[in-house]
Protein backbone atom coordinates (compact mmCIF):
# COMPACT_ATOMS: atom_id res chain seq x y z
CA UNK A 1 0.00 0.00 0.00
CA UNK A 2 1.03 3.71 -1.19
CA UNK A 3 1.67 5.97 1.88
CA UNK A 4 -1.58 8.23 2.50
CA UNK A 5 0.80 11.41 1.25
CA UNK A 6 0.61 9.28 -2.61
CA UNK A 7 -2.65 8.73 -2.42
CA UNK A 8 -4.01 12.01 -2.25
CA UNK A 9 -2.21 13.06 -5.82
CA UNK A 10 -3.70 10.34 -7.51
CA UNK A 11 -7.16 10.67 -6.00
CA UNK A 12 -7.03 14.64 -6.80
CA UNK A 13 -5.72 14.00 -10.59
CA UNK A 14 -7.97 11.23 -11.16
CA UNK A 15 -11.11 13.15 -9.87
CA UNK A 16 -10.23 16.26 -11.91
CA UNK A 17 -9.79 13.69 -15.00
CA UNK A 18 -13.45 12.29 -14.86
CA UNK A 19 -15.18 15.05 -13.30
CA UNK A 20 -13.93 17.05 -16.99
CA UNK A 21 -17.34 14.98 -17.92
CA UNK A 22 -19.65 17.19 -15.87
CA UNK A 23 -19.96 20.20 -18.40
CA UNK A 24 -18.60 18.82 -21.19
CA UNK A 25 -21.61 19.17 -22.87
CA UNK A 26 -22.43 23.05 -22.08
CA UNK A 27 -18.75 23.67 -22.83
CA UNK A 28 -19.92 23.15 -26.54
CA UNK A 29 -23.55 23.97 -26.38
CA UNK A 30 -23.19 26.28 -29.45
CA UNK A 31 -21.90 24.06 -31.81
CA UNK A 32 -24.79 21.16 -30.45
CA UNK A 33 -27.14 24.10 -31.01
CA UNK A 34 -26.31 24.64 -34.82
CA UNK A 35 -24.99 20.93 -35.53
CA UNK A 36 -28.14 19.11 -34.02
CA UNK A 37 -30.83 22.16 -34.43
CA UNK A 38 -31.42 22.92 -30.67
CA UNK A 39 -34.07 25.22 -29.41
CA UNK A 40 -32.65 27.91 -26.69
CA UNK A 41 -34.09 25.85 -23.90
CA UNK A 42 -31.85 23.07 -24.32
CA UNK A 43 -29.13 24.48 -22.03
CA UNK A 44 -31.41 24.14 -19.07
CA UNK A 45 -32.81 20.81 -19.89
CA UNK A 46 -29.31 19.04 -21.46
CA UNK A 47 -27.36 20.71 -17.77
CA UNK A 48 -30.29 19.29 -15.94
CA UNK A 49 -30.17 15.98 -17.15
CA UNK A 50 -26.59 15.39 -15.95
CA UNK A 51 -27.94 16.23 -12.42
CA UNK A 52 -31.30 14.53 -12.83
CA UNK A 53 -28.92 11.46 -14.26
CA UNK A 54 -26.63 12.10 -10.94
CA UNK A 55 -29.45 11.98 -8.93
CA UNK A 56 -30.59 8.70 -9.62
CA UNK A 57 -27.48 7.22 -9.76
CA UNK A 58 -26.46 8.70 -6.14
CA UNK A 59 -29.54 7.09 -5.10
CA UNK A 60 -29.30 3.62 -6.29
CA UNK A 61 -25.11 3.60 -5.30
CA UNK A 62 -27.12 4.71 -1.77
CA UNK A 63 -29.80 2.39 -1.06
CA UNK A 64 -27.72 -0.32 -2.07
CA UNK A 65 -24.65 0.88 -0.11
CA UNK A 66 -22.06 0.18 -2.67
CA UNK A 67 -19.71 2.43 -1.25
CA UNK A 68 -19.23 0.86 1.72
CA UNK A 69 -19.95 -2.49 0.70
CA UNK A 70 -17.55 -3.29 -2.29
CA UNK A 71 -13.94 -1.24 -2.64
CA UNK A 72 -14.56 2.15 -3.64
CA UNK A 73 -11.84 2.37 -6.20
CA UNK A 74 -13.13 -0.72 -8.25
CA UNK A 75 -16.93 1.22 -8.72
CA UNK A 76 -14.96 4.49 -9.42
CA UNK A 77 -12.79 2.34 -11.92
CA UNK A 78 -15.90 1.29 -13.29
CA UNK A 79 -18.39 4.39 -13.32
CA UNK A 80 -15.59 6.07 -15.02
CA UNK A 81 -15.27 3.87 -17.98
CA UNK A 82 -19.04 3.91 -18.49
CA UNK A 83 -19.55 7.83 -17.94
CA UNK A 84 -16.31 8.38 -20.84
CA UNK A 85 -18.32 6.08 -23.47
CA UNK A 86 -21.83 7.57 -22.64
CA UNK A 87 -19.87 10.74 -23.23
CA UNK A 88 -18.45 10.01 -25.74
CA UNK A 89 -22.18 9.10 -27.62
CA UNK A 90 -22.31 13.28 -28.12
CA UNK A 91 -20.21 12.72 -31.42
CA UNK A 92 -22.51 10.27 -32.96
CA UNK A 93 -23.85 12.64 -36.40
CA UNK A 94 -27.24 11.49 -35.88
CA UNK A 95 -27.87 12.68 -32.34
CA UNK A 96 -31.54 14.60 -31.72
CA UNK A 97 -32.02 16.63 -28.24
CA UNK A 98 -33.74 13.21 -27.04
CA UNK A 99 -30.86 10.91 -27.50
CA UNK A 100 -28.31 13.70 -26.29
CA UNK A 101 -30.06 14.14 -23.33
CA UNK A 102 -30.81 10.34 -22.45
CA UNK A 103 -26.71 10.20 -23.03
CA UNK A 104 -26.09 13.24 -20.76
CA UNK A 105 -28.38 11.60 -18.25
CA UNK A 106 -26.22 8.22 -18.16
CA UNK A 107 -23.25 10.27 -18.20
CA UNK A 108 -24.56 11.87 -14.71
CA UNK A 109 -25.43 8.55 -13.50
CA UNK A 110 -21.71 7.50 -13.84
CA UNK A 111 -20.50 10.84 -12.05
CA UNK A 112 -22.07 9.46 -9.21
CA UNK A 113 -19.79 6.85 -8.57
CA UNK A 114 -16.81 9.29 -9.18
CA UNK A 115 -17.43 12.21 -7.24
CA UNK A 116 -18.76 10.90 -3.89
CA UNK A 117 -17.19 7.99 -4.35
CA UNK A 118 -14.16 9.54 -4.71
CA UNK A 119 -14.56 11.86 -1.78
CA UNK A 120 -15.52 8.21 0.55
CA UNK A 121 -11.94 6.84 -0.76
CA UNK A 122 -10.56 10.13 0.81
CA UNK A 123 -12.12 9.88 3.53
CA UNK A 124 -11.00 6.49 3.91
CA UNK A 125 -7.38 7.21 3.72
CA UNK A 126 -7.66 10.81 5.89
CA UNK A 127 -9.40 11.49 9.20
CA UNK A 128 -8.13 14.72 11.23
CA UNK A 129 -6.71 16.36 7.89
CA UNK A 130 -10.30 15.18 5.62
CA UNK A 131 -11.38 19.06 5.59
CA UNK A 132 -7.83 19.45 4.00
CA UNK A 133 -8.11 16.45 1.65
CA UNK A 134 -11.68 17.24 0.98
CA UNK A 135 -10.60 21.05 -0.15
CA UNK A 136 -8.28 19.40 -2.67
CA UNK A 137 -10.64 16.70 -3.94
CA UNK A 138 -13.41 19.90 -4.73
CA UNK A 139 -11.11 21.55 -6.25
CA UNK A 140 -10.26 18.92 -8.38
CA UNK A 141 -14.03 19.03 -9.55
CA UNK A 142 -14.16 22.31 -9.76
CA UNK A 143 -11.07 22.20 -12.29
CA UNK A 144 -12.47 19.67 -13.85
CA UNK A 145 -16.15 21.02 -14.45
CA UNK A 146 -13.79 24.21 -15.88
CA UNK A 147 -11.91 22.06 -17.94
CA UNK A 148 -13.75 21.62 -20.82
CA UNK A 149 -14.27 25.59 -21.45
CA UNK A 150 -10.32 25.64 -21.40
CA UNK A 151 -9.87 22.74 -24.21
CA UNK A 152 -11.67 25.44 -26.17
CA UNK A 153 -9.52 27.58 -25.98
CA UNK A 154 -6.06 26.40 -25.09
CA UNK A 155 -5.22 26.64 -29.15
CA UNK A 156 -5.11 30.17 -29.22
CA UNK A 157 -6.80 31.97 -31.58
CA UNK A 158 -8.23 29.21 -33.61
CA UNK A 159 -11.06 27.28 -31.21
CA UNK A 160 -10.17 23.28 -30.78
CA UNK A 161 -13.24 21.59 -33.12
CA UNK A 162 -16.13 20.61 -30.39
CA UNK A 163 -16.24 16.82 -30.78
CA UNK A 164 -12.28 16.88 -30.06
CA UNK A 165 -13.63 18.62 -26.48
CA UNK A 166 -16.04 15.80 -26.40
CA UNK A 167 -13.54 12.93 -27.28
CA UNK A 168 -10.29 14.54 -25.03
CA UNK A 169 -12.77 14.82 -22.26
CA UNK A 170 -13.78 10.53 -22.46
CA UNK A 171 -10.08 10.18 -22.97
CA UNK A 172 -9.06 11.86 -20.00
CA UNK A 173 -11.94 9.84 -17.72
CA UNK A 174 -11.11 6.52 -19.03
CA UNK A 175 -7.26 7.73 -17.90
CA UNK A 176 -8.50 8.80 -14.25
CA UNK A 177 -10.69 5.63 -13.92
CA UNK A 178 -7.82 3.15 -14.39
CA UNK A 179 -5.37 5.28 -11.92
CA UNK A 180 -7.08 4.63 -9.39
CA UNK A 181 -8.09 0.95 -9.61
CA UNK A 182 -4.21 0.76 -10.52
CA UNK A 183 -2.39 2.57 -7.44
CA UNK A 184 -5.44 3.62 -4.93
CA UNK A 185 -6.32 0.22 -2.52
CA UNK A 186 -8.66 0.46 0.08
CA UNK A 187 -8.11 2.76 3.17
CA UNK A 188 -6.89 2.28 6.36
CA UNK A 189 -9.84 3.61 7.88
CA UNK A 190 -12.27 2.30 6.24
CA UNK A 191 -15.22 0.06 7.64
CA UNK A 192 -16.44 -2.48 4.97
CA UNK A 193 -20.35 -2.79 5.62
CA UNK A 194 -20.91 -6.56 5.87
CA UNK A 195 -24.06 -6.47 4.05
CA UNK A 196 -27.41 -4.53 2.84
CA UNK A 197 -30.19 -2.76 5.49
CA UNK A 198 -32.33 -0.53 4.02
CA UNK A 199 -32.75 1.36 7.07
CA UNK A 200 -28.76 2.89 6.28
CA UNK A 201 -30.02 5.18 4.11
CA UNK A 202 -33.05 6.95 6.60
CA UNK A 203 -30.57 6.37 9.55
CA UNK A 204 -28.44 9.07 7.71
CA UNK A 205 -30.19 12.12 9.34
CA UNK A 206 -31.15 11.08 13.08
CA UNK A 207 -28.01 12.72 13.79
CA UNK A 208 -29.17 16.51 14.68
CA UNK A 209 -25.22 17.85 13.56
CA UNK A 210 -25.46 15.92 10.64
CA UNK A 211 -28.84 17.20 9.37
CA UNK A 212 -27.92 21.08 10.33
CA UNK A 213 -24.01 20.46 8.20
CA UNK A 214 -26.24 19.12 4.75
CA UNK A 215 -28.94 21.64 5.17
CA UNK A 216 -26.17 24.27 4.53
CA UNK A 217 -25.01 22.08 1.82
CA UNK A 218 -28.14 22.00 0.28
CA UNK A 219 -28.12 25.90 0.77
CA UNK A 220 -24.81 25.93 -1.30
CA UNK A 221 -25.86 23.80 -4.24
CA UNK A 222 -29.35 25.47 -4.56
CA UNK A 223 -26.59 28.49 -6.16
CA UNK A 224 -23.71 26.64 -7.29
CA UNK A 225 -24.37 24.83 -10.10
CA UNK A 226 -26.98 27.35 -11.37
CA UNK A 227 -24.03 30.33 -11.29
CA UNK A 228 -21.29 27.47 -13.56
CA UNK A 229 -24.14 26.74 -16.06
CA UNK A 230 -24.84 30.33 -16.68
CA UNK A 231 -21.20 31.61 -16.69
CA UNK A 232 -20.95 31.63 -20.35
CA UNK A 233 -24.30 32.85 -20.79
CA UNK A 234 -23.60 36.25 -18.02
CA UNK A 235 -20.93 36.68 -20.64
CA UNK A 236 -22.47 36.12 -24.15
CA UNK A 237 -25.30 38.39 -22.83
CA UNK A 238 -23.35 40.79 -21.42
CA UNK A 239 -21.30 41.08 -24.87
CA UNK A 240 -24.42 42.12 -26.59
CA UNK A 241 -25.53 44.60 -24.22
CA UNK A 242 -21.67 46.32 -24.60
CA UNK A 243 -20.65 45.32 -28.02
CA UNK A 244 -17.46 47.86 -27.40
CA UNK A 245 -16.30 44.69 -25.07
CA UNK A 246 -13.62 41.98 -26.57
CA UNK A 247 -13.03 39.14 -24.19
CA UNK A 248 -12.94 35.69 -25.23
CA UNK A 249 -15.87 33.79 -23.63
CA UNK A 250 -14.41 30.24 -23.23
CA UNK A 251 -11.64 30.96 -21.59
CA UNK A 252 -12.81 33.36 -19.08
CA UNK A 253 -15.40 31.20 -18.67
CA UNK A 254 -12.64 28.73 -17.87
CA UNK A 255 -10.93 31.20 -15.22
CA UNK A 256 -14.59 32.39 -13.60
CA UNK A 257 -15.29 28.10 -13.13
CA UNK A 258 -11.53 27.20 -12.41
CA UNK A 259 -10.47 29.88 -10.03
CA UNK A 260 -12.64 28.35 -7.48
CA UNK A 261 -10.37 25.52 -7.11
CA UNK A 262 -8.08 27.43 -5.43
CA UNK A 263 -10.54 28.25 -3.04
CA UNK A 264 -11.51 25.08 -1.80
CA UNK A 265 -7.92 24.29 -0.80
CA UNK A 266 -7.05 27.68 0.30
CA UNK A 267 -10.47 26.91 2.34
CA UNK A 268 -9.09 23.87 4.04
CA UNK A 269 -6.64 25.77 5.32
CA UNK A 270 -8.31 28.15 6.65
CA UNK A 271 -11.07 26.11 8.53
CA UNK A 272 -7.86 24.56 10.56
CA UNK A 273 -7.41 27.76 12.23
CA UNK A 274 -10.86 29.37 11.86
CA UNK A 275 -12.77 26.30 12.11
CA UNK A 276 -14.75 24.50 9.81
CA UNK A 277 -18.63 26.04 10.09
CA UNK A 278 -17.40 29.36 10.32
CA UNK A 279 -14.97 29.20 7.09
CA UNK A 280 -18.01 27.77 5.32
CA UNK A 281 -20.95 30.26 7.18
CA UNK A 282 -18.67 33.24 5.34
CA UNK A 283 -18.25 31.54 2.17
CA UNK A 284 -22.01 31.02 1.41
CA UNK A 285 -22.38 34.71 3.32
CA UNK A 286 -20.33 36.34 0.59
CA UNK A 287 -21.77 34.00 -2.28
CA UNK A 288 -25.37 34.98 -0.97
CA UNK A 289 -24.42 38.52 -1.28
CA UNK A 290 -22.60 38.56 -4.53
CA UNK A 291 -26.45 37.13 -6.11
CA UNK A 292 -27.83 40.28 -4.96
CA UNK A 293 -24.81 42.82 -6.22
CA UNK A 294 -24.80 40.76 -9.24
CA UNK A 295 -27.68 43.24 -11.54
CA UNK A 296 -25.82 46.24 -10.82
CA UNK A 297 -22.42 44.97 -11.69
CA UNK A 298 -24.13 43.89 -15.01
CA UNK A 299 -25.47 47.16 -15.73
CA UNK A 300 -22.38 48.96 -15.65
CA UNK A 301 -19.89 49.17 -18.89
CA UNK A 302 -16.67 47.99 -17.83
CA UNK A 303 -16.09 44.34 -18.55
CA UNK A 304 -13.14 44.11 -16.23
CA UNK A 305 -15.21 45.37 -13.47
CA UNK A 306 -18.26 42.22 -14.46
CA UNK A 307 -15.25 40.02 -14.86
CA UNK A 308 -13.07 40.49 -11.58
CA UNK A 309 -16.69 40.16 -10.00
CA UNK A 310 -17.48 37.21 -11.65
CA UNK A 311 -14.39 35.64 -10.32
CA UNK A 312 -14.83 37.01 -6.99
CA UNK A 313 -18.08 34.97 -7.44
CA UNK A 314 -16.39 31.79 -8.67
CA UNK A 315 -14.19 31.66 -5.76
CA UNK A 316 -17.33 32.48 -2.87
CA UNK A 317 -19.54 30.02 -4.29
CA UNK A 318 -17.55 26.88 -3.98
CA UNK A 319 -14.96 27.53 -1.11
CA UNK A 320 -17.64 26.27 1.12
CA UNK A 321 -18.24 22.93 -0.67
CA UNK A 322 -15.73 20.54 0.55
CA UNK A 323 -16.49 22.05 4.05
CA UNK A 324 -19.88 21.21 4.35
CA UNK A 325 -18.69 17.52 3.37
CA UNK A 326 -16.47 17.25 5.93
CA UNK A 327 -19.13 17.95 8.65
CA UNK A 328 -21.06 15.88 7.06
CA UNK A 329 -18.50 12.86 7.21
CA UNK A 330 -17.93 13.83 10.06
CA UNK A 331 -21.43 13.61 11.93
CA UNK A 332 -21.79 10.14 10.18
CA UNK A 333 -21.52 6.70 11.72
CA UNK A 334 -17.94 5.38 10.27
CA UNK A 335 -19.89 2.33 8.56
CA UNK A 336 -22.18 4.78 6.74
CA UNK A 337 -19.95 7.22 5.74
CA UNK A 338 -20.13 6.47 2.20
CA UNK A 339 -23.82 5.85 1.64
CA UNK A 340 -23.99 9.14 4.23
CA UNK A 341 -21.99 11.39 1.53
CA UNK A 342 -23.80 9.94 -1.34
CA UNK A 343 -27.22 10.52 0.17
CA UNK A 344 -26.63 14.17 0.56
CA UNK A 345 -25.05 14.90 -2.63
CA UNK A 346 -28.19 13.07 -4.37
CA UNK A 347 -30.18 15.48 -2.07
CA UNK A 348 -28.13 18.51 -2.99
CA UNK A 349 -27.91 18.01 -6.83
CA UNK A 350 -31.88 17.26 -6.71
CA UNK A 351 -32.27 20.80 -5.62
CA UNK A 352 -29.67 21.72 -8.77
CA UNK A 353 -32.56 20.73 -11.14
CA UNK A 354 -35.02 22.58 -9.75
CA UNK A 355 -32.61 25.99 -9.33
CA UNK A 356 -31.83 25.28 -13.13
CA UNK A 357 -34.98 24.68 -14.59
CA UNK A 358 -36.27 28.55 -12.34
CA UNK A 359 -33.67 30.43 -13.69
CA UNK A 360 -33.72 29.04 -17.24
CA UNK A 361 -37.28 30.27 -17.22
CA UNK A 362 -37.02 33.39 -15.61
CA UNK A 363 -33.72 34.03 -17.72
CA UNK A 364 -35.91 34.37 -21.07
CA UNK A 365 -38.26 36.95 -19.34
CA UNK A 366 -35.65 38.94 -17.09
CA UNK A 367 -31.79 38.46 -18.08
CA UNK A 368 -30.25 40.30 -15.54
CA UNK A 369 -32.10 40.53 -12.19
CA UNK A 370 -33.49 36.27 -12.61
CA UNK A 371 -29.80 35.51 -11.08
CA UNK A 372 -30.14 37.15 -7.53
CA UNK A 373 -32.88 34.58 -6.47
CA UNK A 374 -29.77 32.68 -6.21
CA UNK A 375 -29.45 33.94 -2.74
CA UNK A 376 -32.50 32.09 -1.30
CA UNK A 377 -30.18 29.45 -1.35
CA UNK A 378 -27.34 30.89 0.74
CA UNK A 379 -30.08 32.34 3.06
CA UNK A 380 -31.97 29.26 3.81
CA UNK A 381 -28.48 27.44 4.30
CA UNK A 382 -27.37 30.07 7.00
CA UNK A 383 -30.46 29.65 8.50
CA UNK A 384 -29.92 25.88 8.67
CA UNK A 385 -26.41 25.96 10.34
CA UNK A 386 -26.71 28.40 12.88
CA UNK A 387 -30.00 26.33 14.33
CA UNK A 388 -30.24 26.04 18.30
CA UNK A 389 -28.85 22.79 20.03
CA UNK A 390 -26.25 21.87 16.79
CA UNK A 391 -22.61 21.62 17.40
CA UNK A 392 -20.37 21.85 14.16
Amino acid sequence: MQPAKQILPLIVFSQFCCTSLWFAGNAVMPELYLNFNLQDEALGHLTSAVQFGFILGTLFFAFLSLADRFPPSKLFFISAVFGAIFNLGIVLENNNLNSLLLLRFLTGFSLAGIYPVGMKIAADYYDKSLGKSLGYLVGALVLGTAFPHFLKTFTGTENLPWRYVIIATSGFAFLGGFLIFLFVPNGPFRKAKGKFKVDAVFSVFKNKNLLSAAFGYFGHMWELYTFWAFVPIILATYKISFPESNFDIPFWSFIIIGIGGLSCVLGGYISEIAGIKRTAATALLLSGLCCIIFPFIFLQPSATILISFLCFWGIMVVADSPLFSTLVARNAPPEIKGTALTIVNSIGFAITIVSIQLITYLNQLEPVYSLSLLAIGPALGLWGLFQKKVQL
